[in-house]
């Protein structure tokens, strides 16, 4: 049975650009998109393109890292984060923006920013093909792309009116050229006493650098200058299945052993949630 070509894919065709030429729109041709120089891409039964070429980054979340993300989303714990995020870029943009989620998992944010901007696109960007299931079909006017982040965008000059990058991997150089000059990035990142009460009773919890908000600043600053900056935070009410499922959404899963937590391990029952939220313009 032929692959229905996905709304959502066709409302951002004007963005993307062929990952192998650099230069060249993508047109829909049956179940993938093709380019005038004949670089052919698939797009998956779930509705997301697969735009990455040659080597694939081995970093995306797994099958068990995705499920247990979409599960701890959808208890809310999150959604303050979500809207701080969502304000942050409807202060900034009219109704009528091109959102482009970097690193957007599951599309849980880039959801709630479309939410907020209903005339608004979306695109994320993920290297996780389980997570870009669910992307393809977290919200009605957002896409999903197979792409690498630390690789260049296979997006047009100035073709975004916000970049959202939430607890991920950032491309500086990449961010600038994408966006619109009165655009907006917008990044999210954990605070030192993000998640503290996991990291003092969870052996093998990722720690949060200390260095990590100097870091930041030092490779946005050639491209960006901050505008606002929220804090965010709170204490969450965690039942044992949700702490679970927070420790196996993070990086911390690759070091913590799930059987290990289950044996009757002691987790907190209240966690505390902790981010800055930094809108940026270009440079």
């Amino acid at each position: 049975m032929p692959v229905p070509f996905p709304p959502a894919l066709d409302l951002s065709l004007d963005l993307l650009r062929c990952p192998a030429c650099r230069t060249h729109r993508l047109h829909p041709e049956r179940a993938a998109l093709r380019c005038p120089m004949g670089h052919t891409f698939d797009i998956a039964r779930h509705g997301y393109a697969g735009l990455l070429t040659g080597t694939r980054a081995t970093s995306g979340d797994d099958a068990a890292m995705v499920q247990a993300r979409d599960r701890f989303l959808f208890t809310g714990s999150y959604a303050p984060i979500r809207d701080v995020a969502a304000g942050l870029a409807a202060d900034a943009m009219s109704g009528q923006a091109t959102v482009v989620d970097v690193g957007c998992g599951t599309g849980y944010y880039l959801a709630g920013v479309l939410d907020h901007l209903p005339g608004a696109r979306g695109l994320g960007l993920d290297t996780s093909v389980r997570a870009l299931r669910l992307a393809a079909r977290a919200h009605v006017r957002a896409a999903a792309v197979a792409w690498d982040v630390f690789r260049p965008f296979p997006l047009a000059d100035e073709s975004a009116d916000v970049v959202l990058d939430v607890f991920a991997p950032r491309n500086p150089a990449e961010f600038h050229r994408v966006l619109r000059p009165t655009g907006r990035l917008i990044v999210v990142r954990p605070t030192g006493r993000h998640l503290a009460e996991l990291r003092g009773q969870v052996p093998g919890m990722v720690t949060i650098d200390p260095a990590k908000e100097e870091r930041l600043h030092r490779a946005l600053t050639p491209f960006f200058e901050a505008v606002v900056t929220e804090q965010v935070e709170y204490s969450a009410t965690l039942s044992r299945p949700d702490v679970l499922d927070l420790v196996a959404m993070t990086p911390s899963a690759r070091h913590v052993s799930r059987a290990d937590l289950n044996d009757g391990a002691t987790l907190p029952e209240r966690v505390t949630v902790s981010v800055l939220a930094t809108a940026y313009r270009r440079r």
